[in-house]
């Protein structure tokens, strides 16, 4: 069972809620893995105070060409045919851009006489950690790196080893690590805030979600610190309300010292059962992994 948590934008409280909800289901007893696949600016561990007990360099393949063997501007089937353009031709030599590279291997199946062999290209660290009985996976991605989705497809792989409740979170927005994070999820939990900027990014992230067919619900975070325009999104669109956490400044400085709301805060930890069983109401996947 896969549930998978996303915004429209940052800072609206996903990993406060991924945390947080992943803390009171290990409390119960559940065997519960989190996919932490926000690898551009990850911080789960923070708030559940885990240390990296394992680290790994990961890689993709990418283009390496053999000049003495390459057939120049006679040939040139792979950069003609490299719909990522990461090959050019230079004056007298293919030069490839690692970063542009998706590691299709079109190249090196085309050239005639075999001169592009594999290199690689470091993307970043996958890391695991055990904490609050949750095992913790996740990854950093390397600094300059442009393309997140192949390290979030590692981490969520390394996390599907694990039995039981895999939450994930995910990178906020629309793009393509957000569709790499979510897009074989069970059940997708949106937080959102109910300010202007939340809404419209709300929407996009609802329209991306519709598009790929997953079930869903929003959390309002911060809830009657905006107005009612995000109530009124959701209530026109037929979109269920799981959870509304109330905007508090006790919460807001629990939080912004990388600390559990459940653990911290007296309330947080009945709005969070609420949310969980709200999530099993409106998801019957998730109902029905509970029942076996």
């Amino acid at each position: 069972m896969r549930l998978a948590i996303a915004s429209g934008k940052g800072g609206t409280g996903k990993t406060t809620v991924a945390v947080n909800l992943a803390t009171i289901l290990a409390g119960l007893g559940q065997e519960v893995t989190l996919a932490d696949c926000d690898v551009e600016e990850p911080n789960a561990h923070i708030y559940l105070g885990a240390d990296w007990l394992y680290q790994e360099q990961q890689s993709v393949p990418v283009p390496q060409i053999d000049t003495s063997a390459c057939l120049g501007e006679s040939c040139l089937k792979c950069v003609q045919e490299c719909r990522f353009k990461a090959l050019i031709w230079m004056v007298d030599a293919v030069m490839v851009f690692p970063e542009l590279c998706h590691s299709c291997g079109l190249c090196q199946y085309l050239c005639p006489s075999g001169a592009i062999s594999e290199g690689i290209r470091n993307i970043g660290l996958l890391r695991s950690a055990k904490s609050r009985g949750i095992s913790l996976v996740g990854g950093l991605l390397r600094v300059g790196e442009a393309m997140a989705p192949p390290l979030i497809k590692r981490v969520k792989e390394t996390a599907d080893a694990n039995a039981g409740l895999q939450i994930v979170d995910a990178p906020p927005g629309a793009s393509c690590p957000v569709i790499a994070s979510v897009e074989d999820a069970d059940y997708v939990v949106l937080v959102a805030e109910p300010t202007p900027f939340g809404l419209h990014d709300l929407r996009l992230t609802v329209e991306l979600l519709k598009s790929l067919r997953l079930p869903f619900g929003v959390v309002i975070n911060r809830d009657g610190m905006g107005d009612g325009r995000v109530d009124d999104f959701l209530a026109e669109a037929d979109i269920p309300v799981l959870a509304r956490l109330p905007h508090s400044q006790k919460a807001a400085s629990i939080s912004s010292k990388g600390q559990l709301l459940v653990e911290r805060h007296e309330d947080f930890l009945g709005y969070f059962e609420q949310l969980w069983s709200a999530i099993q109401s409106f998801s019957p996947r998730v109902e029905s992994s509970e029942s076996r």
